[in-house]
């Protein structure tokens, strides 16, 4: 009996942590995202007039919102009613790259110093917007905290959800457009600077963390054994982006840039075709992703009028037991990146080859 109990107790921890750490390292793509979004600004400030730059952030800022809310949104959900609006990675970028525009004129050293202000101190905002006017809270509050509103016709049930408050990833974008310099350095020289800012930014997130008093609401605290605790540690929040979640994942991020250039020639060969087109990837992915899951919930046996994609659950249904176990979500992951391999280096080529105004948007 007390060996089964032992085994049940494995499998169950086994679980957690494959949970756990599933979710965790997910947590580098948006902050990278953001990161390099504000870079490639800078770089292309080198090729192009401040006025061309700008009007082309303008553009680009709004038409990524526009699809956020309808290419996107629709993707997610495939709710044709567009009950659930959710302003996520693609709208904050956007709303990056329009608030760059107007600050174009601002020396790259100021604005960098202006993102680390944001990331620092962000924290401490909801308890100094404090004001007794309730509309303007509410304006203030919706920049730098999630939040869900109702809104249209209140017998329609559609709800606006802000999931990525703009404030903090403005934040992390003017500090990818500051670092822009550093990838126009020598190999070696930006290899060790890079390394010194990804270590430098482990160490800091590792005292803050200990010292348990700043830089995340959520506190960590021992569990029962080391491990979960230590998970506790890592437990950072990403809704919105707290000062130790940048810490610890920007700081990754500058050590995998720092030996980027070491890695094999096939997986920088592979890499390279869906880097060449993030976008059509991102969403392309999304509605590849939701077909199949579709296609999986009938073969579970489910009837089409069991799905319910006005409640914001993706077609699942809220009361019945369905999915994959964690390595079938794994196996689905690597068959969905394989088999958009082939139309993302259609799709770049088509673009390398083209100058239709259009493919800078997509």
């Amino acid at each position: 009996m007390s060996i089964r109990l032992h085994k049940v107790q494995l499998i169950c921890r086994q679980r957690h942590l494959g949970c756990f750490f599933t979710r965790w390292i997910t947590y580098l793509c948006a902050p990278t995202f953001v990161f390099l979004a504000g870079t490639s600004v800078y770089l292309s400030l080198q090729n192009n007039s401040l006025a061309d730059t700008r009007t082309l952030l303008f553009k680009r800022g709004f038409w990524l919102i526009f699809l956020e809310f309808t290419i996107f949104n629709f993707g997610l959900y495939f709710d044709i009613g567009f009950h659930t609006l959710l302003f996520e990675v693609i709208g904050t970028i956007g709303f990056g790259f329009i608030v760059l525009g107007l600050l174009l004129k601002i020396p790259s050293r100021v604005l960098g110093i202006i993102g680390l202000c944001i990331l620092i101190f962000h924290n401490l905002l909801p308890f100094i917007l404090v004001s007794q006017n309730l509309k303007l809270n509410s304006v203030l509050t919706s920049f730098i905290s999630p939040f869900g509103t109702p809104f249209g016709n209140p017998l329609l049930g559609r709800i606006f959800i802000m999931a990525y408050p703009p404030l903090q990833w403005l934040g992390i974008m003017l500090v990818g457009f500051a670092s822009g310099k550093f990838f126009m350095l020598e190999t070696k020289k930006r290899k060790s600077l890079f390394i010194k800012i990804g270590c430098s930014a482990l160490v800091l997130f590792t005292v803050v963390r200990f010292l348990n008093i700043y830089g995340d609401p959520i506190l960590w605290s021992h569990q029962k054994d080391a491990v979960f605790t230590f998970l506790s540690f890592i437990n950072v929040t990403k809704y919105p982006p707290s000062l130790l979640f940048c810490l610890l994942n920007l700081g990754i991020m500058f050590l995998l840039l720092a030996f980027a250039d070491q890695f094999h020639n096939t997986v920088k060969k592979v890499t390279l075709v869906y880097g060449r087109v993030p976008l059509f990837y991102f969403i392309v992915h999304f509605y590849v992703i939701h077909i199949l899951t579709l296609i999986l919930l009938l073969a579970q046996g489910f009837s089409w009028s069991q799905f319910d994609f006005v409640a914001g659950t993706f077609g699942r249904s809220r009361n019945i037991a369905n999915g994959l176990p964690l390595w079938g979500i794994y196996l689905l992951w690597i068959f969905v990146v394989a088999l958009l391999y082939k139309p993302c280096q259609w799709f770049g080529k088509y673009k390398a080859e083209n100058k239709y105004w259009w493919l800078k948007y997509i």
